[in-house]
């Protein structure tokens, strides 16, 4: 199965200055967003196969658009995290088929490895609804410099009938992190933990 995709809109977020301190290398946040149908809009189906297949198409098509807008080859990609809005004649189960069984490992190509689970968030929404997309390292669970998220919202989306998929990548962490914890120079990346 294909997605039927109706747009796919891309924003890079680039801080360069943060409490007034210039930041030597400004920190990225790329947002790839498909608005797609959702072929169980207003009935129940048991399987959901359909959204499986779509959201490993997805995972890496946006993965893919993540690294090419921030302008990084893949293994320069430092977080990732993914998120779904349902529209109104969906359920929420529709966005955990797309975004849990599959997603992951295209996405995990697009920005090389990625030992680390993807945070996500979903919810319900209608027309220009925004949602949160969690970020972590990719490698490294354990990396507090990583922890953030980056909103994701499409002006005219997501219909009753669509589900809006969002994949965040970034090539840094926060601006000017200074919580501790395990430092990126210091990630092993064999268990996705550390």
């Amino acid at each position: 199965m294909s997605a039927n995709i109706r747009k796919i809109v891309v924003v890079v977020d680039e801080t360069r200055v943060e409490m007034g301190k210039v930041i030597e290398r400004p920190t990225r946040r790329a947002v790839a967003m498909a608005v797609i149908e959702n072929p169980y809009a207003g009935r129940y189906a048991e399987n959901l196969d359909e959204l499986i297949a779509i959201g490993e198409e997805l995972g890496g098509v946006l993965g893919e658009q993540c690294v090419k807008a921030l302008g990084i080859q893949p293994e320069q990609a430092e977080s990732y995290g993914k998120a779904a809005i349902v529209g109104e004649s969906g359920e929420l189960e529709h966005a955990a088929a797309i975004l849990h069984p599959k997603l992951g490992a295209p996405l995990r190509k697009a920005v090389q490895k990625g030992a680390a689970l993807v945070p996500s968030s979903k919810k319900m929404g209608g027309i220009g609804s925004a949602i949160d997309v969690p970020l972590g390292h990719k490698d490294a669970a354990f990396v507090r410099s990583h922890f953030d998220a980056v909103e994701a919202r499409v002006s005219d989306a997501p219909r009753a009938n669509e589900i809006v998929v969002a994949v965040a990548v970034t090539d840094s962490g926060r601006p000017l992190p200074r919580v501790g914890g395990l430092q990126v120079n210091e990630i092993k990346g064999e268990d996705g933990l550390r």
